[in-house]
């Protein structure tokens, strides 16, 4: 894509090459995982793993494995809905880095309120606003191809935003000012993502091989709560994930959708380099 004046969404070149993979992504992980109820949640799950589905009947394994791999994405987003606070019909929320929208649909059907979705990735775009047709709901859940850094929406706008492991694709400074720009005052901003351990010391080799498997730069857990506190969010809830999300790697792992970056993530994880944490903060 090139740009122009008038198409200033992708503002760099990191950011094309970004659009570019995620246009071009057809990860059966995904896709398969979202045809089970219409959600295509494009992130990882969390919770206890029911094994039994990798016993059985060979010819229905498959089928038993996308289920409880879905299973347990749609319970780390309910989680992460479970944080944004009171919100109803006449709520307006927005989904930053909102992928093929399986977040987005699952707020509007939890609370019916209106969501903005945004991601700079337009074949995932008309994908979700495809789904949001098919469900009827296309008046009050959009997906817009603009940029989480510079959306364009009304300063105030928005009750709520979040964004489910889609962080690691920006700066977090310039992130968090859109975010503060956009919340209500007292709004509520929450986040699921993977950060490196300070404590650790720098990223390790595992978290060097995701940064390179999905083109993103994971971030250190301190840059999240300074940028926060520099761009009044206050954290409210932090909890980490890293012990939950485990389980699911591990079953990944051992399944027909396997893309290889499994041992990298269970590697980080158990070593203590990488962390998997839920921050949910106030607009003050």
């Amino acid at each position: 894509m090139t740009i122009t004046p008038q198409s200033p969404v992708l503002i760099s070149q990191y950011q094309q090459s970004v659009a570019a993979y995620w246009n071009a992504e057809k990860n059966p992980v995904n896709l398969r995982l979202g045809e089970v109820d219409g959600l295509y949640h494009h992130h990882y799950g969390i919770g206890e793993v029911d094994w039994s589905v990798l016993d059985g009947p060979a010819d229905t394994r498959e089928k038993r494995v996308v289920n409880e791999l879905h299973r347990l994405e749609s319970v780390q987003a309910e989680t992460l809905i479970s944080h944004l606070g009171p919100l109803g019909p006449e709520d307006r929320v927005m989904d930053a880095g909102s992928g093929r929208g399986g977040s987005s649909l699952l707020v509007n059907l939890l609370h019916g309120c209106q969501v903005d979705g945004v991601s700079i990735s337009e074949s995932q775009v008309a994908f979700a606003n495809e789904q949001a047709r098919k469900r009827g709901v296309e008046n009050k859940v959009r997906f817009h191809f603009r940029n989480m850094l510079d959306t364009g929406f009304p300063t105030g706008a928005f009750q709520a935003i979040w964004n489910n492991e889609s962080t690691m694709y920006v700066e977090l400074s310039q992130l968090f000012a859109e975010h503060a720009r956009l919340l209500k005052r007292g709004g509520r901003y929450v986040c699921i993502t993977g950060c490196y351990n300070n404590a650790y010391g720098l990223p390790s080799r595992a978290i060097s091989q995701i940064n390179a498997h999905y083109i993103c730069d994971i971030h250190p857990r301190s840059t999240y709560f300074a940028e926060m506190a520099a761009n009044r969010l206050v954290p409210i809830s932090v909890v980490d994930l890293t012990a939950a999300t485990i389980p699911y790697w591990e079953l990944r792992a051992k399944t027909h959708l396997a893309t290889g970056i499994e041992d990298a993530f269970l590697d980080a994880y158990k070593s203590g380099s990488f962390q998997y944490l839920l921050i949910a903060a106030d607009r003050v």
